[in-house]
């Protein structure tokens, strides 16, 4: 199956470049939005949270945790403070709610390389690369507990991109800098979507959360899907589009797999409009 180059050519003539765009849009306008609440205490003075993607305090009364790192801690034999469960508890539900992948394409600051990376990509026409099974990301998520708890010590937390790629933004990168530019490198001339969406063990971890969520995107209009390919183009996920928008085995129009990133490029390139936000049911 060959993807367009230029996917959204079409959408944009109808919509606008603005209306093309509107979920990617909002997507980096979280990222940065993310980063700057993080940035606005040590640069202003003013607290909103304290703290950074791992662990954290909101207005210094509610804990927010990375529930995978709780994960990692409880493997090491810690006994986990009750504030960093609860922690964990409150992000666990936000991501059971609004799609567990919706962290990756939201909220992780790495999947702004790795988006940038598809899109040179494309754009250079590459498309010959590695094949990875997708399912190595569970398999790392797996090592990375094993090795947790073998050592005794977060071994994954000191390299993984995520904490890196946050704590460099604002203390600088160092040595560290070589992680994310790797991350870039190997997507665009290795693999694509080689990190995020095969490798990626964090990612593995979310898609678990968000096996139940009740946010989906739905594919309501397949019955004037042009067969374009430009959501397979754009798509960080392609393989869960196929069951909903064709009716494999049956299936409804709900894009049930648990690896949707609910990134909403699908709704944005489409010029059918096939492709909306709704409920799992």
């Amino acid at each position: 199956m060959s993807t367009p180059k230029h996917p959204g050519v079409l959408s944009k003539k109808k919509k606008g470049r603005l209306g093309a765009n509107r979920w990617l849009l909002l997507r980096r306008s979280c990222q940065a939005l993310t980063l700057a609440l993080f940035a606005c205490g040590p640069l202003t003075g003013f607290w909103i949270i304290k703290g950074n993607l791992a662990a954290s305090r909101l207005f210094d009364t509610v804990p927010l945790a990375d529930p995978f790192i709780l994960l990692q801690s409880l493997a090491t034999g810690t006994i986990a403070a009750s504030t960093a469960i609860i922690g964990a508890l409150i992000i666990a539900g936000f991501y059971m709610l609004v799609g567990g992948r919706a962290y990756c394409s939201w909220v992780c600051p790495v999947n702004i390389l790795t988006d940038g990376a598809a899109w040179l990509r494309l754009r250079l026409d590459i498309r010959e690369g590695l094949q990875l099974d997708r399912t190595l990301r569970y398999w790392g998520m797996v090592l990375v507990l094993v090795v947790t708890a073998i050592t005794g010590i977060l071994a994954w937390e000191l390299i993984n991109p995520v904490t890196l790629l946050h704590r460099g933004l604002f203390f600088g990168l160092g040595l560290a800098w070589t992680i994310p530019v790797a991350i870039f490198c190997f997507d665009l001339f290795m693999s694509k979507r080689g990190w995020c969406g095969h490798l990626c063990p964090v990612g593995g971890f979310y898609s678990l959360l968000g096996l139940v969520s009740l946010i989906r995107v739905r594919a309501e209009g397949r019955d004037r899907c042009s067969n374009c390919l430009d959501c397979y183009a754009v798509c960080p996920e392609p393989q869960v589009i196929s069951p909903a928008l064709k009716g494999k085995d049956g299936r409804g129009p709900v894009i049930t797999e648990a690896n949707c990133t609910n990134c909403g490029r699908c709704i944005d390139v489409c010029a059918e409009g096939v492709f909306s936000f709704g409920s799992r049911f």
